[in-house]
């Protein structure tokens, strides 16, 4: 059925009690996802290459998951410093999603602690020698060190932290009060907002993926992970509202209208993913400085090949032509199986950031990414599943909640 609104009640945007049954489910989903990466690093172990292929596996999907929260946040921030009226009923998809930064927090000991005890498994720059044979290296150092790595990503970790953690509650509050002036306490901070996440983005895309070829520099790289980052936000909030409308979690307050803005969103980032993807490709391949080249001509070889034309057809391409009409962003089905797609070629983006620093002949995927995408999903969705028990799925008491029910694409 392809009107997702003919088979919902008119308003059931509470706390649902299916919602709080799962909620009792995320503690054993949280522990099956754990139990998965212990055994994908007791694989790890028998490949005798000091677990640089776990790391490199766990970082993918560390990134990943964490792109998928940046998203929403990025979300929320936008809609707030528009004053987005369309976007309220939609919103608190995104918030949650942007909630479970303290989950990501967590899984992010498993980088940041092998790194602080002195691994050089996954960063090549925690290498002493490799640092003293490369000139360039050395110049970096002052930036490139242990300490000031952690120090950075424990402040890139608390702001995000903070900032979902604000919008959060205060919407959470908005839900009990229904004070309009908490929605102008929103609007007011989310321009300041921005540019701190925009600085920390940066920050950690240079620090977690652009220095694993640690030589290797692009001035645009932090914004190539944050067009990746919106498109899965987007993606995922679309497949969590149109699964919640099957379940009936959510009624009319998310219409047509609002997938349609959504595959409008989705679609325009999918566009600027592939511009600035481009745009990094074009200037370092005229350019042609081989301190920038390195990080093109692995992924340019060899099986990789394939994976950058997968990611051209598949995350730009066939997309854009999928949702560049107008229907298929306002038939929910066909939406949501756009968004799904797109969250597959994210991940494969992510794998594409990553991977190919391990320089292996073939492919690197196996059972430890297998392990570790499922162990790692399941404590993120766990941790949605959390937050979302106990909470309504749509905004409560938002000023502009009218404006967004009534809302038409002309």
């Amino acid at each position: 059925m392809n009107d997702v609104r003919s088979t919902q009640n008119n308003s059931t945007a509470t706390v649902s009690d299916a919602a709080k049954a799962d909620g009792r489910f995320a503690p054993l989903l949280a522990l099956g996802g754990l139990a998965a990466i212990v055994v994908a690093f007791f694989v790890g172990l028998t490949y005798r290459d000091n677990l640089a292929y776990f790391f490199h596996s766990y970082l993918t999907q560390f990134a990943f998951f964490l792109s998928l929260s940046l998203g929403g946040l990025a979300f929320v921030l936008i809609q707030h410093v528009s004053r987005a009226g369309w976007s309220v009923t939609a919103r608190r998809v995104a918030e949650i999603t942007a909630a479970n930064m303290p989950i990501l927090a967590i899984l992010f000991l498993p980088i940041i602690v092998p790194v602080l005890l002195g691994s050089t498994s996954l960063f090549p720059w925690t290498d002493p020698q490799r640092v003293a044979e490369s000139h360039l290296l050395e110049h970096k150092a002052p930036y490139l060190n242990v300490p000031f790595f952690a120090v950075r990503a424990v402040l890139c970790l608390a702001a995000w932290w903070l900032l979902a953690r604000f919008y959060f509650r205060t919407s959470i509050e908005q839900d009990r009060l229904a004070d309009s002036a908490l929605t102008s306490k929103m609007e007011r901070f989310a321009g300041p907002a921005i540019l701190v996440f925009a600085v920390t983005v940066t920050i950690a895309a240079i620090d977690w993926l652009m220095s694993l070829s640690p030589e290797w520099f692009s001035t645009i790289f932090g914004l190539y992970y944050f067009s990746g980052a919106i498109v899965g936000g987007i993606a995922l909030q679309i497949l969590i509202l149109y699964f919640l409308q099957r379940r009936g979690v959510i009624g009319n307050e998310v219409t047509i209208e609002h997938y349609h803005d959504l595959g409008k969103l989705l679609f325009g980032f999918v566009i600027f993913w592939g511009y600035i993807a481009f745009s990094q490709y074009m200037l370092i391949w005229y350019a042609n400085i081989p301190e920038e080249t390195q990080w093109y001509l692995p992924r340019q070889a060899g099986p990789w090949v394939g994976v950058s034309l997968a990611l051209l057809f598949g995350h730009l391409i066939l997309p854009f032509l999928g949702l560049l009409a107008r229907a298929p962003k306002r038939i929910p089905i066909v939406l949501a199986a756009w968004a799904a797609w797109l969250l597959v070629f994210h991940w494969l983006d992510v794998y594409y950031l990553v991977m190919p620093s391990l320089e292996y002949p073939s492919l690197p995927f196996g059972i430890i990414d297998v392990l570790l995408i499922l162990g790692l999903g399941a404590i993120y969705v766990a941790g949605l599943v959390r937050i979302a028990s106990g909470v309504a799925p749509v905004p409560q008491g938002d000023p502009r909640t009218d404006e967004a029910l009534a809302f038409e694409n002309i």
